[in-house]
């Protein structure tokens, strides 16, 4: 029977390695770019080389396009309000004397190759936000000024754009969280005055997606795929997106806004809580285990998801049951190969996405858990391309694989070493 048995089990590994083939490199970088120079680096000295090549790469992936003739100019009242200056960074430029000016162009690209070589609201905010956390708040604003001239006045975000701005006309449908990660780039990067329409248009589109229970309609999130009921890949995305628009609006005096944000954001939170709390799975748990008396309950829902890391700091404000929920995720979602796959229910192939890597070493940063942020980072450098690049995946022979660079990975490793030094603002 036991013969039996471990028959089938490696049965079923061959057919589970057939049905996932072993993912190759598409390219080891962005043709033409150079290696970056040594010496100064925003980097926190030990993870310096790792941050100069994710900079140098997601300067390789930034276009420039001319600004769309109907959204030529910002606001005339350009000032930013008073906030603490971001760790590591420096002061942001004074752009009291811009009114009138052009918006400047520039898009970073999700990658260079094929389908990557397009712009995904999600990736550019992380970017936008890595670019403010070290101080290059121009490079920031030019994809804050990008995201602001293809804003949708009504409607969701798409999930991709052209380099210039334009639809796709493809099978992925509008994405939710687009407006929540907008509108936290946007505040972090305390723009929030000169960007205002792009953050009360998205915030005001999150309230409109909350249905009677609390919760958004089911939406495609970072996966990229239908999903046919409300993930926490959407879910977690719009309460940072709603905390991060009350406190511009704060700041702005805008306090009808706000006041409507916050009544929509309790409505949300409460509602997360009820559908996804202890665990905060991937889908709202439909039932809770209890083990024995004294062990903590389990969910059982869709299965842990990296994006529950999204429920904490520097996205949240902490808490001991999230935290414990992002330590269970992380401990399930780990691979034999050291790296982290996006969920408990992404097809089980031992390969490992550097984003949701990333993901983790941020929080971990945020968090306080510098053992954990270390270990990740410094698996993440170990397994760079030969020309430095982080590429989107790690196989399950250690090699790297997917397109590379990734400018998503690029921004959150930018971000996790950030944190490694001084806390990052949470909304």
């Amino acid at each position: 029977m036991i013969a039996l048995v471990l028959l089938a089990l490696a049965g079923g590994t061959v057919s589970n390695l057939v049905r996932n083939p072993q993912p190759r490199l598409v390219a080891e970088g962005v043709p033409g770019r150079l290696a970056p120079p040594g010496g100064a680096s925003a980097g926190s000295g030990k993870y310096d080389d790792l941050v100069r090549h994710a900079l140098a790469d997601l300067d390789a992936l930034t276009v420039q396009n001319d600004p769309p003739p109907d959204r030529q100019t910002v606001p005339d009242d350009t000032k930013l309000p008073d906030d603490t200056t971001l760790p590591g960074a420096a002061t942001p430029p004074d752009t009291t004397t811009l009114p009138g000016a052009a918006v400047p162009s520039g898009v970073t690209l999700a990658g260079w190759n094929g389908p990557w070589r397009f712009v995904w609201p999600r990736d550019v905010s992380f970017v936008a936000v890595a670019r403010c956390a070290v101080g290059q708040y121009d490079k920031a604003y030019q994809v804050l000024s990008f995201l602001n001239s293809i804003r949708p006045s009504t409607g969701r975000w798409e999930a991709r754009y052209t380099g210039t701005g334009g639809h796709l006309e493809d099978a992925r449908a509008p994405q939710v969280d687009g407006a929540g990660w907008v509108i936290w780039a946007t505040w972090f990067c305390r723009a929030g005055n000169r960007y205002w329409d792009l953050v009360r248009e998205s915030a005001d589109q999150i309230v409109g997606e909350l249905g009677p229970d609390g919760l958004p309609a089911s939406s495609s999130d970072y996966w990229e795929r239908p999903e046919k009921e409300v993930t926490l890949g959407t879910v977690a995305p719009l309460l940072t997106g709603l905390r991060s628009a009350i406190r511009v609006a704060t700041d702005l005096r805008h306090t009808t806004d706000a006041d409507r944000w916050r009544t929509a954001l309790d409505r949300l939170s409460a509602a997360t809580d009820r559908a996804f709390a202890p665990d905060y799975p991937r889908t709202p748990a439909r039932a809770t285990s209890f083990v024995e008396p004294g062990v903590e309950p389990i969910s059982i829902g869709g299965g842990a998801d990296a994006i529950v890391t999204v429920l904490g700091p520097p996205f949240a404000p902490g808490s001991p049951e999230v935290s414990a929920a992002i330590d269970r995720a992380h401990g399930v979602l780990t691979q034999p190969n050291g790296g982290v796959t996006p969920g408990e229910s992404w097809r089980a192939d031992g390969v490992s996405w550097t984003p949701q890597t990333a993901l983790f070493a941020l929080s971990a940063a945020a968090r306080g858990d510098r053992s954990t942020a270390e270990t990740l980072l410094t698996w993440l450098d170990q397994h760079r391309t030969r020309t430095g690049a982080l590429p989107e995946k790690v196989n399950r022979d250690l090699e790297p694989a997917g397109e590379a660079p990734l400018a998503w990975t690029a921004a959150l490793v930018i971000l996790a070493d950030t944190a490694l030094r001084n806390p990052l603002p949470v909304p």
